[in-house]
């Protein structure tokens, strides 16, 4: 293992690297040879994940007899307010190193083989594999600017994203990090926080070859004034037994039930929930509690607002008296947030989220309006046409309201569809206008462009450079190609 001093030094002296990965059976081990190239097709890499089993049960901790001696007020206690400066900074990519045992780091890859199969390949159906747990979750250090952090909880985190990434050999996989989930085993941690963060998504960029998408859709939504997570690029290295290794460049992601209810509306204590499956597409008959998972207030056994949503939207004066159907509906969900969001969502392309897909959003009951407020969430399929199909028309008129009834239905009013149509507008102006995004687009893929061409082969979704390079140029043209979207939209309104 690495003491806190050598990976001060690994931090602040070294880039990445070219590295062959050899790895047996018994474990991942690393050897590494320089390179000038920045070819990541350059070099062969194996990847072979360990099938060893390990005896010991994961619950078992012997490693307790340790001092928490980088341990400060502002970097470590849950008394520090959540310092955005310093996680999420947008002129600069930043390193973390994990270092984890090799008896846990094996424990979470058979966990993976378990549930999704063999590393490298796909199933026999090539379906995904549909299960509700979670990766299982280890206690690990973090190394940050010098300092470290004590046995966190990291676990492999995502959906179809984790396992398309492990059945196609990519182990460039997203994490979730909880600072305290151990604190019970290590009383040293008790209330554990990374700068006021208990909890932090590590998201791989999957299937992005710009590694922009995650980052700029949430400035966008963030510009246009709607709540969502913060962001920032960050290098990261896993160290599980033979030194650090290069696992690419990823977008630490805020998380919706940690700070960005505590700081992002006026208190934490409304119902959060994250929808998902048949009950989050707002069909008619289709809600259950399984579908409006809670991530706040979990054992009080009440979905009344989310009942009070449903009864609101499907009410038959949406067409007889669509003003007290309105009103009805604005005493239980924040419409305005909603229509704001639709045509952001809209304007920057997002096939991976409601109306085309039931996940990939929140809802908070905010409390102070006691009104369901919409945030998004997962944006890393965002800005380009898409998949499936592709994203959804400007025009919403031919959306079917059996399917997606809380889009479909709203649009149809015309006092909604006027607001909705005002803020496409405003987008276009101002937190998604042309000249401001090619900008961006400069600027980020200028910051990270030395990290995300030196990913290695098997942790990474480029197979060269020019991948990078072509995929920031798609972007720079798709902001413009949506302005013209958006006014020949509007031209016939």
């Amino acid at each position: 293992m690495f003491s806190p001093l050598l990976y001060s030094l690994f931090q602040t002296g070294c880039k990445p690297f070219r590295q062959l990965l050899i790895i047996p059976l018994t474990s991942l081990c690393l050897l590494t040879a320089c390179d000038s190239s920045d070819d990541t097709s350059s070099e062969e890499t194996v990847i072979t994940v360990p099938d060893t089993e390990i005896e010991t049960p994961v619950e078992e901790y012997n490693d307790t007899d340790f001092e928490a001696s980088d341990w400060t007020d502002d970097t470590h206690s849950k008394s520090a307010d959540a310092n955005f400066d310093e996680v999420f900074a947008d002129n600069e990519v930043k390193r973390l190193d994990v270092v984890v045992t090799e008896d846990r780091w094996t424990i979470m890859l058979n966990d993976m083989t378990d549930t999704y199969g063999t590393f490298g390949t796909t199933t026999n159906s090539n379906n995904l594999v549909d299960t509700d747990d979670n990766p299982i979750m280890v206690p690990a250090d973090i190394y940050y600017e010098g300092k470290q952090w004590y046995r966190v909880g990291i676990r492999f985190k995502g959906n179809s994203s984790l396992q398309t990434s492990w059945q196609q050999g990519v182990l460039k996989l997203s994490f979730k990090l909880d600072f305290d989930e151990f604190e019970d085993y290590y009383p040293q941690i008790d209330n554990q926080r990374f700068y006021g963060f208990k909890k932090l998504s590590l998201k791989n960029n999957y299937d992005d070859e710009s590694q922009l998408r995650e980052k700029v859709a949430a400035d966008v939504f963030k510009d246009a004034g709607l709540a969502v997570s913060h962001t920032a690029f960050y290098t990261l290295y896993i160290d599980h037994g033979d030194g650090p290794e290069y696992f690419g460049l990823y977008t630490l992601v805020e998380e919706v039930d940690d700070t960005v209810i505590d700081t992002q509306f006026s208190s934490d204590d409304g119902n959060l929930y994250k929808p998902e499956d048949d009950g989050a597409t707002f069909i008619e008959g289709s809600f259950s509690e399984d579908s409006f998972e809670k991530k706040t207030n979990e054992d009080d056994e009440d979905w009344s607002d989310i009942l009070a949503l449903f009864d609101a939207l499907h009410d038959d004066t949406a067409t007889s008296d669509p003003v007290t159907w309105r009103e009805n509906l604005e005493a239980i969900f924040d419409v305005d947030v909603f229509l704001k969001y639709l045509a952001v969502n809209g304007v920057i392309q997002n096939w991976d989220t409601y109306g085309l897909m039931p996940h990939n959003y929140y809802l908070y009951n905010d409390p102070d309006t006691n009104k369901l407020t919409w945030i998004p969430w997962d944006n890393n399929e965002a800005l380009q046409t898409g998949k499936m199909g592709g994203a959804l028309e400007l025009n919403f008129s031919d959306l079917d309201s059996n399917s997606w009834p809380l889009i479909a239905k709203i649009y149809a009013d015309d006092t909604y569809r006027e607001r909705y149509n005002q803020y496409l507008s405003d987008v276009i102006s101002d937190s998604y206008e042309t000249n401001k995004m090619q900008a961006i687009y400069d600027s980020y893929s200028a910051l990270i462009e030395p990290y995300a061409t030196t990913e290695l082969t098997g942790y990474s979704f480029l197979e060269s450079a020019n991948d990078f390079y072509q995929a920031v140029d798609d972007l720079s043209e798709h902001a413009e190609s949506r302005t013209d979207a958006v006014i020949d939209y509007l031209n016939t309104q």
